[in-house]
């Protein structure tokens, strides 16, 4: 068993990793939009849309960490879900 605080610490470190992570690759993001600004280059624009697809992803990541902070493992929520369905239709 886990002590009190382990997974909501985990989460919190997750978060804060994968909001750096963000603020990284959005940086990055500016620098190459600043760089296209000055003229196209085919390199930059292929790798500008790369980190755009890189961004979604982490916020994507973010919100599914936050989810799971607020309401707990999926499965967990889905199992209990499955379970009350169960009793309610033996009811």
């Amino acid at each position: 068993m886990r002590g009190p605080g382990t997974t909501f610490g985990r989460s919190m470190d997750t978060l804060t990793e994968i909001r750096q992570r963000i603020e990284r690759a959005t940086e990055r993001r500016a620098e190459l939009l600043k760089s296209l600004s000055r003229g196209h280059d085919s390199v930059l624009a292929a790798e500008h849309a790369e980190l755009e697809a890189v961004v979604a992803s982490l916020w994507d990541e973010h919100r599914a960490a936050r989810a799971r902070l607020r309401f707990g493992d999926r499965d967990r929520i889905i199992h209990r879900a499955r379970a009350e369905e169960r009793l309610e239709r033996a009811a």
